[in-house]
C-alpha cells in the first residue's frame, strides 16, 4: 500500500538583505520564507515559498486537514482538493503561494518514495539549466553594482538583468543612465534585462522602451503593470525588445489571458500553485509558441525547469541565490552560466538546515 501523508509541518523564517534593497516602485528590508515538510513513514518532503507570515495560517489552518492522509502519489488530486478548499476566501494570491509551498513538498515527497531524482520524475529533458543574474537594486550605488556584475562574470552569466522604474517613471533619465552603465560593464556578448515592475505608465514605457532599443536591450520586464494585459500588448507591438511578464500569475486562467500580450511568459513555481501550476503554465505558453522563464527561486525551479522545453532561462535572483544556501543544504548553484539539477539523490536532494539565531524577523517583498 502506497505511503500516506502522516503529518504537515510549516514554519517561517526570516533573512535580512545586507542592506534596504529597492526596484522602481517598492523597498525591502528581509525576505520571508515559509517551508512546507510533508511526513510519510521514513520520508520526508521539503518545500518553500517566499510570501508573507500569514501563509504559514493558511497551510496549518486551511490546507494541512486537506492533505493529512492522502496517499503520498496523489498530487494531482491533492492539488485539486486544496484548490476547491479555498473557493470562499480566494484562491488568488497568499492562498496559492501556501499551496505552491505544499505542492513543492509533495513532488519532493513522492519523488524520495519512488527512489528517483525529482528532475527525472518531472520529466527532465536537458542536462543543464541556463541562468541570468539578476539584481540591479535602484538603491545601488555604481561601485556596488560593478561588484554584482562582476560576480555575475564569475558564474558566467551571459545575460544580466537590473531594477528601473524608479520613482514611478519620475526618474527615466537616471534609469536609461543605469542601463548604460550596465552595459558598459558586461561588455560585448553579454544579453542586457531590465526590469520595471510596473512602473511605468504605457506612455512612459513607450518612450523608455524606443530608447532600451537603442541601447540593444533584448528584455523589457513588466513594463507596464502585469494587470495592464492590454499595455503590455500594445508595447510588444511597437518595441523590439522582448517583453515579459507573468511573475504575479497564480491562477491558469489569469495565464491564458496574459501569455498572447507576452513574447516570454515568467513563471513562479512559489506563487503559481508549485510544480503542478509551473507545469499547466508551461504547457499553455507551448500551445501559443512562447518561451518560459523561471522568476527566481533558483534552487526550487532547477528540477522543474530541466523538465521545460520551452525554457529560456531561470532568474539567478542576488537575494535568494544568498539566502537559499542559508536556508537548504543541496541548494543549487550556478556555473558557467548553468544550473545542475540533482540527478545523484532521491527527490530534490535539499535538506533544511538548522535556524540561524541571529535573523531577525521582519516584512517581506519577495
Amino acid at each position: 500500500m502506497t505511503a500516506a501523508v502522516e503529518r504537515v509541518h510549516c514554519e517561517v523564517r526570516t533573512f535580512p538583505t545586507p542592506e534596504p534593497e529597492a526596484d522602481g516602485t517598492l523597498e525591502w528590508t528581509v525576505t520571508t520564507a515559509v517551508i512546507v515538510r510533508l511526513d510519510a513513514g521514513e520520508h520526508q518532503g521539503l518545500g518553500w515559498t517566499y510570501s508573507s507570515p500569514a501563509a504559514q495560517a493558511v497551510v496549518e489552518h486551511h490546507l494541512a486537514g486537506v492533505v493529512e492522509g492522502r496517499p503520498a502519489f496523489d498530487v494531482a488530486a491533492g492539488w485539486e482538493a486544496m484548490h476547491r478548499a479555498g473557493r470562499n476566501v480566494g484562491t488568488r494570491g497568499l492562498w496559492l503561494q501556501a499551496m505552491s509551498a505544499v505542492d513543492i513538498a509533495w513532488w519532493d515527497l513522492k519523488a524520495q518514495v519512488l527512489g528517483v531524482p525529482l528532475s527525472g520524475l518531472l520529466g527532465q529533458c536537458r542536462e543543464t539549466v541556463p541562468v541570468y543574474g539578476s539584481g540591479g537594486f535602484t538603491t545601488m550605488s555604481d561601485d556596488q553594482l560593478a561588484a554584482q556584475v562582476e560576480q555575475w562574470h564569475s558564474l558566467g552569466c551571459r545575460a544580466m538583468k537590473i531594477k528601473i522604474g524608479e520613482s514611478w517613471g519620475a526618474d527615466v533619465a537616471r534609469d536609461l543612465e543605469r542601463v548604460r552603465q550596465l552595459r558598459s560593464l558586461a561588455g560585448a556578448g553579454v544579453e542586457l534585462m531590465v526590469d520595471a515592475n510596473g512602473g511605468y505608465t504605457l506612455g512612459q514605457a513607450r518612450r523608455v522602451g524606443a530608447a532600451l532599443d537603442d541601447l540593444g536591450v533584448t528584455w523589457f520586464e513588466e513594463p507596464v503593470s502585469s494587470d495592464d494585459v492590454p499595455g503590455l500588448g500594445r508595447l510588444r507591438s511597437e518595441l523590439r525588445t522582448d517583453v515579459a511578464a507573468g511573475e504575479y500569475v497564480s491562477e491558469i486562467d489569469d495565464l491564458r489571458a496574459l501569455v498572447p500580450a507576452v513574447d516570454c511568459v515568467q513563471l513562479d513555481a512559489t506563487r503559481c500553485g508549485g510544480y503542478t501550476g509551473f507545469l499547466r503554465g508551461a504547457a499553455l505558453a507551448a500551445a501559443h509558441h512562447r518561451d518560459v522563464s523561471a522568476h527566481c527561486a533558483p534552487t526550487l525551479h532547477a528540477p522543474v525547469a530541466a523538465a521545460i522545453p520551452n525554457l529560456r532561462h531561470v532568474e539567478y535572483f542576488a537575494d535568494h541565490a544568498r539566502l537559499e544556501p542559508e536556508l537548504v543544504t543541496g541548494a543549487a548553484p550556478a556555473r558557467d552560466g548553468v544550473l545542475r539539477p540533482n540527478v545523484s539523490a532521491a527527490g530534490g536532494g535539499w535538506r533544511l538546515r538548522p535556524v540561524n539565531p541571529s535573523g531577525t524577523k521582519g516584512t517581506n517583498k519577495m
